[in-house]
């Protein structure tokens, strides 16, 4: 036993250095004020998202223009314009919702605390999925930008993505602040290096007169083989708008800001839609300058439009590699924003009581730890089923976010409607105008990619509505059966009858008999026999058990020697437990299982488990006056 224990205890304490090595040490609660984040972190925690999308949101737009050839360059400058438009009207707004909501005013709060519980269950559904394709996107367009630079990788796509998902995992893990300083330099890298190359493409152009020469000339745009038409450039804009996933992030997660949160949150806020808007406005200009058009992601020889435009901007030197490089490390820790929101959304509906109540606990390092592994999982299903590549997944991305938008907005209306403002107050329009422009583009995102993929969120969406929805009736009812009474009914209590199930006389049956004689005088041994109960068998249990309980002044148990005529264990003995409930309906009754617990995990597979399944059974019967007692009995070594 002792020689056991010194393993089991060298074993455990390997895997807690193991734990503490990958994951850092536990952290007191008292030590989450030092998790809190400043103004610059916070965009390298909760903006990786919505900066990435600078580099996919502009190629997703002219990946739809591509049958228009060079003729779909003239509308990439009015689709950003557009896009630019929207991006303003979201940030005014969700300003506001910062200041209204300083204890966090996710899409999921503002809903359901202005247009019902319903209204929110659909923004926390839409944010959940949109969390999770954000991870995918991101990780696979990081991927194809390394593709891009070193085509010899393009066959291990997915394998390249899963072990990107599982390093991002295992940072999140490690707590916010840790996260928050690990993407510091890649994400101030990216927001450098591009913006650097954004302004030396527009020096140039304007040097030009508007026809720069590139360094190195991107592939020839295809020939027209479409006509244009509102339907492709409305398709164009829908598919431009994922730019814009990751602007709510900040709302969702004020706490995590130290104070004052709301000023920082604001700031961050800021800082993030202004670099987005530059670069998104930059590339715009700057592809229809420089006569780049998007490429498929599944043919040989594939370059994305931040290649192609680095490349015939600066050539291929350390400046491509160093902004590619940048690109690659935001594209792939943009899933960090995912990583931030995806568990605290979790968090508030576990607090609602609409998802499993390990979601609202935190983990050692002061993090949503199962929201974490959630997300982590969902996204590699994506990742695999849809093979990393971002084309396939684009589709299924801006739905959910600006179906989030969209509530968010309108609850902020009914908010400040509450708050006595009338429909002309600036506040209350800017969030009216933020409802109709996220709520129209919703609607054109939905059409131009319903039959892409889009059609999945009309599935996905009400599925997890549903799954809340029962989650939280199962806890309601619960809630009702086991609310403490008034007073303690200790009125009419009788005396417990114990059972002890047993394959065999010996030790660990003899242990189970001790511990029910301690807490009964009436106590029934149950024994199983495959033969007819003769004078024999009942004369040794006299001998072995009866007598000597007899003589050390205890109350003789009964002995019931049950006939299995089919060699069975388990169901012989629910029915003699089931009689014996109809028997004493008034009493319960205690069934105590002795069962051997096996040092090695091997030698559990000598074992038939009789045990296990019959607590299983008894459990499963769901009759409240069944008490089910373990007495193991532990083998040596």
């Amino acid at each position: 036993m002792a020689k056991r224990q010194k393993v089991t205890s060298r074993i455990g304490g390997l895997v807690s250095g193991i734990f503490r090595v990958v994951l850092g040490r536990p952290l007191r609660t008292a030590e989450a004020t030092t998790e809190q984040v400043q103004t610059f972190q916070g965009i390298s925690i909760l903006g990786l998202d919505a900066l990435s999308s600078a580099s996919y949101g502009p190629e997703a737009a002219l990946t739809i223009l591509a049958p228009l050839g060079v003729a779909g360059l003239m509308y990439v400058r009015g689709i950003v314009a557009a896009i630019l438009v929207l991006l303003a009207i979201l940030y005014l707004s969700y300003r506001q919702t910062l200041g209204a909501y300083p204890n966090g005013g996710g899409s999921y709060t503002v809903a359901k605390e202005n247009l019902g519980r319903y209204p929110g269950l659909l923004a926390a559904a839409s944010l959940l999925l949109d969390y999770t394709l954000n991870v995918a996107v991101g990780i696979s367009a990081g991927v194809g930008a390394v593709e891009s630079a070193f085509p010899v990788l393009q066959s291990h796509t997915v394998a390249l993505c899963l072990a990107v998902l599982a390093i991002v995992t295992v940072v999140n893990l490690r707590g916010v602040h840790d996260a928050g300083t690990a993407w510091a330099i890649p994400t101030y890298t990216f927001i450098l290096s591009l913006c650097g190359i954004v302004i030396l493409g527009l020096w140039k152009t304007l040097v030009s007169g508007g026809h720069p020469s590139p360094i190195i000339v991107p592939p020839p745009l295809v020939a027209v083989s479409a006509p244009v038409s509102l339907w492709i450039l409305a398709r164009a804009f829908a598919s431009g708008c994922t730019a814009m996933t990751g602007v709510e992030a900040v709302s969702n997660a004020v706490p995590l800001f130290a104070k004052p949160a709301v000023k920082n949150a604001r700031r961050t806020l800021l800082l993030i839609c202004v670099i987005l808007g530059f670069l998104l406005g930059g590339i715009g200009y700057l592809v229809h300058s420089y006569k780049i058009g998007a490429l498929s992601q599944e043919n040989p020889g594939y370059e994305s439009i931040i290649s192609q435009l680095t490349s015939a901007v600066v050539g291929r030197g350390v400046a491509y590699y160093v902004t590619i490089g940048g690109v690659l490390s935001v594209l792939v820790l943009s899933a960090n924003t995912s990583f931030a929101d995806f568990p605290r959304v979790c968090h508030l509906l576990a607090d609602d009581k609409s998802l499993p109540n390990a979601f609202s606990v935190l983990g050692r390092r002061l993090v949503y730890t199962p929201g974490i592994l959630i997300l982590a999982a969902l996204s590699g299903v994506l990742l695999v089923v849809f093979g990393g590549i971002t084309d396939r997944l684009i589709p299924l991305f801006a739905v959910g976010a600006f179906t989030a938008f969209t509530m968010s907005q309108a609850g902020m209306v009914v908010h400040w409607r509450r708050e006595g403002r009338s429909f002309a107050s600036p506040v209350l329009l800017l969030n009216a105008v933020g409802a109709v422009s996220t709520g129209g583009a919703l609607m054109v995102i939905f059409v131009a990619k319903f039959t892409e993929g889009a059609w999945l969120t009309v599935l996905v969406v009400p599925v997890l509505i549903w799954a809340f929805v029962q989650v939280r009736k199962h806890y309601d009812r619960l809630e009702r059966e086991i609310c403490a009474p008034k007073r303690s009914e200790v009125g009419g209590v009788l005396p417990l009858k114990v059972v002890i199930p047993v394959e065999s006389w010996g030790r660990p049956a003899d242990r189970a008999l001790r511990l029910a004689m301690r807490i009964s005088d009436d106590v029934t041994i149950a024994h199983v026999t495959i033969t007819e109960p003769d004078e024999a068998q009942a004369a040794q249990w006299r001998e072995q058990v009866q007598k000597p309980m007899r003589a050390a002044g205890f109350s003789e148990p009964t002995v019931k020697l049950i006939r299995s005529p089919y060699r069975e264990l388990v169901e012989p003995l629910l029915t003699y437990i089931r009689a014996e409930q109809k028997a004493h309906p008034d009493r319960q009754i205690a069934v105590v299982i002795p069962e051997v617990v096996q040092p090695r995990w091997w030698e559990y597979l000598l074992h038939n488990h009789a045990a296990s399944a019959l607590r299983a059974r008894l459990l499963a019967d769901g009759d409240d006056r069944i008490v089910v007692i373990e007495a193991p009995w532990h083998t040596r070594e």
